[in-house]
């Protein structure tokens, strides 16, 4: 059982995705230090606290924002926690989501009403990662987006660009297969790259990370067009001349984005991530693909490293909770 300080309390875990950033971070190149339980997109039933004043939130359903901000820098006392220069993060800093119990602050937990069911809970932080990736790019209404990327974090973009207004949304990849998760949600068509490309767009989304990717999204922005850069690169990025020339001469504009926006504010992805999921505006159950009991964590995690199906979300289903 995890150490519970003062303004912690302790999750037992329901329901965790895994987000393919932990296939490099458990496969390949570690976490920041040994040994690190990793796991950040989780959700779970609150088990204790360590304080009189949270007794209140003992057996309450909770989703969870895993950065944990030090609140003191400049970033955090504007409320803009996901730039926190000294950040700590459950799952690759300290542990996280993949077991039975994890330690968690108060701050960074969120109340779920019963309709939400853990899995789809579990979804709220590539949720939030996605939209907050789309109001990177400004006002969506009217215009023709493309995102490129089929994972998780690229059909929920795909997703919030339709409730954003778009008035095209196409998804790019290079896997036929991809196209039933992507076509699946009305208003999203699909593009397969190596056929064709989608029409020149107001705003591209890039949540693939690679160089590939990146040449592509300049490629498909109209003159003047926003490229909002959102997949974790897995080694350096770099432009030919005719691809850098072509971001001078087309004046595009190139946006990064990090993680979310939490808080009580209007301003919040996980607000609007919440209501999405309570209002079911969009079908977030259908993003799931595979499901795999605790004990199996192994085999999500070779199908994502071993691209030997297709997926969009692998989740794991914890504590005896029904698949």
């Amino acid at each position: 059982m995890p150490r519970c300080p003062s303004g912690w309390g302790i999750v037992k875990i329901k329901a965790a995705g895994i987000c393919s950033s932990d296939v490099p971070r458990i496969m390949k190149k570690g976490t920041y230090h040994f040994p690190t339980i990793p796991g950040h997109e989780f959700s779970g039933i609150v088990e204790s606290v360590a304080d009189q004043d949270n007794q209140h939130l003992i057996g309450k359903r909770v989703g969870v924002f895993p950065l944990i901000p030090c609140g003191k820098c400049n970033q955090c006392l504007t409320g803009h926690y996901e730039m926190c220069s000294n950040y700590d993060y459950l799952g690759s800093r300290r542990n996280g989501g993949f077991a039975e119990y994890v330690a968690v602050p108060v701050w960074n937990m969120v109340e779920l009403p019963d309709s939400v069911p853990y899995e789809e809970a579990a979804l709220l932080e590539p949720l939030a990662v996605a939209l907050h990736a789309v109001r990177r790019a400004g006002g969506l209404h009217g215009k023709r987006v493309s995102v490129i990327g089929t994972g998780m974090i690229g059909i929920a973009a795909a997703n919030w660009a339709i409730t954003q207004g778009a008035s095209e949304v196409y998804v790019v990849g290079r896997n036929e297969e991809k196209r039933k998760f992507a076509e699946h949600f009305s208003g999203i068509a699909y593009v397969n790259s190596l056929e064709g490309n989608p029409p020149d767009s107001d705003i591209i989304i890039e949540a693939v990370g690679t160089p590939t990717a990146i040449k592509e999204a300049v490629e498909y922005a109209i003159p003047g067009g926003t490229i909002v850069l959102v997949g974790n690169p897995s080694g350096d990025i770099n432009f030919t001349q005719d691809n850098y020339w072509r971001i001078l001469r087309k004046q595009l504009q190139l946006l990064g984005t990090w993680n979310s926006s939490f808080g009580t504010g209007s301003i919040s992805d996980w607000t609007e991530a919440i209501s999405i999921l309570i209002e079911k505006k969009i079908d977030v159950a259908s993003l799931i693909t595979h499901k795999y009991r605790q004990t199996n964590l192994r085999d999500g995690l070779k199908i994502m490293q071993q691209h030997s199906e297709s997926y969009c979300k692998v989740m794991t289903i914890w504590n005896n909770e029904e698949l």
